[in-house]
This record gives C-alpha cells, sequence and structure tokens, in this order.
C-alpha cells in the first residue's frame, strides 16, 4: 500500500465482486514530499540531507517526521506538499465553511478522536478533512459509517482542532442557573489536591455545585477565547468578566453570597492558603479542557468589598503563531526576518503590557534552527514552553535575577538569547556586552515607540556609544481589532471623520466595518493583529545615538527618514479593510 516514499500506490486489480478501499487520487507526476518541500526552497540540500541522516538511525520513522521535529518545515507547508502528491486539495477549514448536514453524519466523539471533519457534501459525495490523509482504512470506515463516497482534503492537525471546538463551543450541557439554584455559600470541599494534579473539567461536572460552577467558568472563558478571568466583588453584588481581543466584557452576576465560596475553591485549585484574606496571593491551576493542557495564573487583591480575583488564561494555540500571521506589512517582515538571521546585536520589541510582544519573540525564535543554535530564554515567568530552547525561570527572592540568570547563560555558549524584559541598568549593561562579543539577544521594554526605547536605554544607564554599537532594531507594536469576516460591510464615515481621512492622506478611500453578528458576540470584531513601527539603525543614525539627543530630536529624524509609524501601520491596515479607525485611535497616540 506504501511505497518506499511513503506515497500511496493505489492498486488497480481487485478481485471480483471485493471492494475497494478508499485510495488517494494518483498524481500525474509523483514526486515525493521532500522533492517537494526542496524545490519550493522550504528546505535545503544540508536539511535533507541531515534528515535522511537521521532517519538511517531511527527506523520505524518518516522523513517529514523527521524535517517537522528539525524544525526544517511546518506542519502545513508539509502537509500541502503532501496533498499534492496524492492529488488531494488542501485547506485551511473553519465553522464558516462546514455543513451542518455534512458534520451531524458523524459522532462528535468520532471525529475528535479520529480527526476527521465533515465539510460539506458534493452530490453523492462527502468532503473530509484529515492531517494522515494515507489512512485508507479510516477513510474506508466513513464511508461505511456514512453510506457515502469520500473525498479527502487536507488539513493541519491544529486547524482541524480548533473547527471542532469553535462548531462544539455553543453546545454545553452544564446549566448556570440549575447549578446556581442548588448551591449554598458554604457548599465547598475543602479538600487538598496534589501539587501537580491536573483537572479535567470536563470529567467533574457531577460535583458539588460550586465545583461545578467554577469549572464551567473556567471551561466557557477557554472556549469564548478569553485571555483572562476577572472575578470582582461589589458592595452588594458579584461581577465576572471575560478579557477577549483585549476588551473586558461581562459575562455573568452570580449571587454576592457565593463569592466567598468561589474564591476558596480557587485557592484551594491553586494550592493556595484559604485562611489568608488580607495578603495578595498568586498560584497557578492547571486544567484539562477538550483532552489538552491549560495553564492558568491565578492572583488575588483584598478590595474593600472582599478578595478579587484574576485569572490569566496560558493557552499555547494563543501563542503558537506564525510570524506571517501576525500582521506583518510585506517590507517590516521582510527586514524582521533579516534582522533575526544576523549573528549578534540587541532586537528589541516594546510596547505596553498586552501588545503581543512575547507572541512575536516566541515566533521569532521558532523561525531560527534549534537544531543548530543554542537558544536559550530567561524570563519571569515562563508561560509557554518553547521545545527548541532552554527556558530558565527567573527567582528574585533566591537571587535569581534577570542579570544573574544572564550572566550564567554566557557561560552555557549561547548562539541566541531571549531575554523576558531589561528591567535596569545591570540587565541592560550585561545584554550589551553580550551583543557586543558575539551573540543575538532579543528582549523587551515599556517604552511607547521605537525612538524612545533609545533613551529609555540611555536614562537606564546604559552609555551612549554602547547602545549605537549594540542595538540592531526596534519594534514597536500595539494589538488591534479585526473587523470580524462574517458581518464585515461598507460603511459611510461621518463628516468629521471624513475630514480627518482627508487630513491623513485617504479621500475617497473604501471604509469597512462589523456590523454586529452572534458569531462576534454582536461587536463587530474577531481576532486581534498587530500595528508594526520598526526602526533598523544605520551609521548616521548611530552617529546621532552617541551625540545623546533627545526624544523629540530623534523622532523627528527618524520619521524624516522615513519611518512608518505605528499610526500610519494602522491606516495602512484599515484600507485592506483589516480592522477600524476606531481601533486604530484607541491604541495610537497622535504622535506616534
Amino acid at each position: 500500500m506504501f511505497g518506499r516514499k511513503g506515497q500511496v500506490e493505489v492498486v488497480e486489480d481487485w478481485a471480483e465482486g471485493v471492494e475497494p478501499l478508499w485510495a488517494p487520487q494518483k498524481a500525474a507526476a509523483r514526486k515525493s514530499v521532500e522533492d517537494l518541500l526542496l524545490e519550493r526552497g522550504i528546505i535545503n540540500d544540508a536539511q535533507l540531507t541531515q534528515a535522511r541522516s537521521v532517519q538511517a538511525q531511527t527506523p520505524g520513522k518518516g522523513l517529514t517526521q523527521i524535517l517537522l521535529t528539525m524544525n526544517a518545515a511546518s506542519e502545513a507547508q508539509i502537509l500541502a506538499c503532501l496533498a499534492e502528491t496524492i492529488g488531494a486539495g488542501f485547506e485551511t477549514p473553519d465553522r464558516a465553511g462546514v455543513e451542518e448536514a455534512a458534520f451531524e453524519l458523524l459522532p462528535v466523539e468520532y471525529i475528535r478522536r479520529h480527526l476527521v471533519l465533515p465539510l460539506r457534501i458534493e452530490g453523492k459525495s462527502l468532503v473530509v478533512a484529515m492531517a494522515d490523509p494515507t489512512n485508507v482504512f479510516l477513510l474506508d470506515e466513513v464511508r461505511r459509517r456514512t453510506r457515502r463516497e469520500v473525498k479527502v482534503v487536507v488539513a493541519t492537525t491544529a486547524d482541524i482542532n480548533r473547527t471542532i471546538e469553535q462548531i462544539t463551543s455553543g453546545s454545553s450541557d452544564v446549566q448556570v442557573d440549575e447549578i446556581i439554584k442548588d448551591m449554598a455559600e458554604d457548599d465547598v470541599q475543602l479538600v487538598k489536591e496534589a501539587k501537580d494534579e491536573v483537572a479535567d473539567l470536563e470529567k467533574m461536572g457531577s460535583e458539588s455545585p460550586i465545583i461545578r460552577f467554577v469549572n464551567y467558568l473556567i471551561f466557557d472563558a477557554i472556549k469564548q477565547g478569553a485571555s483572562d478571568i476577572h472575578i470582582e466583588p461589589k458592595e452588594k453584588a458579584l461581577k465576572v468578566r471575560y478579557r477577549i481581543d483585549g476588551i473586558l466584557f461581562e459575562a455573568m452576576n452570580p449571587p454576592h453570597t457565593m463569592h466567598a465560596a468561589i474564591v476558596s475553591r480557587l485557592k484551594i485549585m491553586a494550592n493556595l492558603d484559604i485562611s489568608e484574606r488580607r495578603l495578595p496571593q498568586d498560584g497557578r491551576i492547571r486544567a484539562m479542557v477538550h483532552g489538552r493542557k491549560v495553564d492558568l495564573r491565578m492572583s488575588t487583591l483584598p478590595t474593600a468589598n472582599g478578595e478579587k480575583v484574576v485569572i490569566r488564561i496560558l493557552d499555547n494555540r494563543s501563542i503558537n503563531v506564525a510570524l506571517e500571521d501576525l500582521g506583518f506589512g510585506e517590507d517590516a517582515l521582510t527586514i524582521w526576518k533579516k534582522q533575526i538571521d544576523e549573528p549578534h546585536g540587541i532586537l528589541l520589541v516594546t510596547g505596553p503590557t498586552g501588545s503581543g510582544k512575547t507572541t512575536t519573540l516566541y515566533s521569532s525564535l521558532r523561525c531560527m534552527d534549534g537544531n543548530k543554535l543554542n537558544i536559550s530564554t530567561v524570563e519571569d515567568p515562563i508561560e509557554y514552553h518553547l521545545p527548541q530552547a532552554n527556558q530558565v525561570q527567573v527567582h528574585d527572592k533566591i537571587g535569581m535575577t534577570f542579570s544573574a540568570a544572564l550572566r550564567s547563560l554566557l557561560r552555557q555558549d549561547p548562539d541566541v538569547v531571549m531575554l523576558g524584559e531589561i528591567r535596569d541598568a545591570e540587565t541592560a549593561r550585561i545584554a550589551v556586552q553580550a551583543s557586543l562579543t558575539g551573540h543575538l539577544v532579543l528582549s523587551t521594554l515599556h517604552t511607547n515607540d521605537a525612538p524612545s526605547s533609545i533613551t529609555r536605554l540611555i536614562n537606564i544607564g546604559v552609555e551612549p556609544y554602547l547602545i549605537a554599537s549594540a542595538v540592531n532594531c526596534i519594534l514597536a507594536q500595539r494589538l488591534v481589532r479585526r473587523i470580524c469576516s462574517h458581518c464585515r460591510e461598507k460603511y459611510e464615515p461621518s463628516d468629521e471623520m471624513k475630514e480627518f481621512l482627508q487630513l491623513q492622506g485617504f479621500e475617497g478611500s473604501e471604509i469597512f466595518h462589523g456590523k454586529g453578528c452572534d458569531r462576534c458576540r454582536k461587536t463587530g470584531h474577531a481576532g486581534r493583529l498587530g500595528i508594526y513601527e520598526l526602526l533598523v539603525m544605520d551609521d548616521s543614525l548611530r552617529d546621532l545615538v552617541t551625540r545623546n539627543p533627545n526624544v523629540t530630536e530623534l523622532r523627528k529624524l527618524c520619521r524624516e527618514r522615513g519611518l512608518v509609524t505605528l499610526r500610519q501601520d494602522g491606516f495602512a491596515k484599515v484600507l485592506k479593510g483589516q480592522t477600524t479607525i476606531d481601533e486604530i485611535l484607541r491604541v495610537t497616540e497622535s504622535g506616534v
């Protein structure tokens, strides 16, 4: 059935009366997946030779699987080539592209377990998306179950899982009103859990009402794509809010009498002291949702009306984004990719909290070859696991500060070092020294734009001539909400807005917004993208920096030299119909 290079061979001669298995269509000219990857420049000869060498030492492991492990190619790139070799299509499914009648032909648990997603019905055939289109036995079983001919298209595992969640997220057998109706204030079990125990939220629905409510709260927030849960006690009320796409939405208002029980339950899950209500506490909860682990960082803060709780949801899906999908313009993406390939220097990503700096840094590190480079990170805290890097956790209380960790890392023969943040003069000086001695250093700063990062480093205590020598480029960024693709429409802006657009040079341009629908919670927005300001240091700019300029002078010179500001990049995305003018005005300053 399978050829030497992993290709599917279609058996032509079947015995009379024997029903053939489903088989992918025969391609006109058979090429292997690795040949196509090489032809398209995704991998090079050296990587292919290395992969074949590894395959020779690990019998039974496929060549494409080894290339994926080496980070030489992404799953999407490999599957797109695989689809071409077997004559199938490659698609990126989403909820809007799945027909309800097709999806209902297979049980949800079967779809989830086998990762075979029914997309649509074309004539007498059922089109299904799979990450492993060569599994002809599974496809034959699908054909028998649905009593239809099967046509396969290829999709990544992540896209299939995401679409299944989108479709099933609306249905929940947990009724909040029913839980609350049976709930008493003291209905909480004070049972200590093992420190590293993973709570499976979907299997705990039969527990006491308070436990069921807390589980539902976390479960619902994750399904809706929230990044944070806020539980806020008021004088005679209790408010629960979710932060979705950077904006807080009120989710529910449980009875005020539930507050103490909810906080106690969350403290038990995070292994915190439930008797301490006067001091802030921080903890961690590990949860299981739809078979994947999600980390929750919990923080309590005593207020006048009781303890306020904020839960940060750390989901690897939100951080595992390719650089191409972050929102970079074509020119900025090309320049940034060139910068992260440099052998030494400092690359700074700057912006306020929640502007996507960590996502940009992680996406940049994933572009690097972890097999040939020693990549190390120093973080506080380590929020996401990065397979190709050695990640170090900061512990200030025991002396493991950013500067101490960085100093130790430099004795570990690193090629690339990522610092979570440059906070003080000592860390900044060590980072500069590291870059000047042949290391590539990536880090973050909290400044409003790219030019002000230079003056921030000078104010911290780094000599201007060292900054001029060490810093390669600075990327300032913000996150804006995307227009919902399901309710996007043209609209006529107000006279004031037209006048403002004329002043910005956008007269007569088509403007879009989202009118609001069920899929975007009537907001008109779904998802986020970045707007960027990329400042690359050249010789004349380095000369200016050594003279210790003020930020106004530096900003003016950068703009004269063609710096695309955050606001200008934002308006360019408005003209492309990706976001709205209100979003750009919300996240940028008039001079930025």
